[in-house]
């Protein structure tokens, strides 16, 4: 069966899995705790297929009443899907708008180095070598992350190439957005 949620594809097993687990959250988290007896395993899977369930509606702009109803056709109680839907609809534009923002951010570029080497002549060599590129790339995994250096080394020509990659994609990068 395919679902909207899902980008109209089926339902992954372990969502479906943790749809019975996430049947039985109590609307107060003080009763879920007490009464449910959740394991901390049962609590982190519940968290999960709730994550995926919002951030993969509100990625193919799934509404509200389309996710309840799938929600219940994969075994959610009526309540709980209804429940779950009126939050996603409140919240569902500012949660695109924070998708957009972080989507295709892979690494974020926290400094660059550079240093040309051109020998000119030399009593050892016995022909002179192209000019020699080092790039000192400082990547940070995620914003407020800290930075990894990534080291490398071209020559003037993969430079020249790499440089005339790098501003067609900036090109284009800015015409998307």
């Amino acid at each position: 069966m395919r679902f909207r949620f899902c980008g109209d594809l089926d339902c992954p097993d372990w969502v479906l899995a943790e749809i019975s687990t996430l049947a039985k959250i109590y609307e107060k988290i003080l009763k879920l705790t007490a009464d449910a007896r959740f394991e901390s395993g049962d609590v982190k899977a519940t968290v999960a297929v709730l994550s995926f369930i919002l951030s993969s509606a509100a990625k193919h702009s799934v509404d509200g009443e389309s996710l309840s109803s799938e929600l219940q056709q994969l075994g959610l109680p009526k309540e709980h899907a209804a429940s779950l839907c009126r939050c996603y609809e409140e919240k569902q534009s500012s949660l695109q708008e924070h998708l957009r923002a972080c989507s295709l951010r892979v690494n974020r570029l926290a400094g660059v180095g550079w240093r040309v080497d051109y020998t000119l002549s030399s009593s050892l060599l016995r022909s002179v070598e192209e000019p020699m590129v080092h790039l000192r790339l400082e990547v940070a995994a995620a914003s407020g992350a800290p930075a990894q250096p990534v080291t490398m080394s071209l020559s003037a020509d993969k430079f020249q190439v790499l440089l005339a990659e790098l501003k067609q994609a900036q090109t284009l990068m800015s015409s998307l957005g």
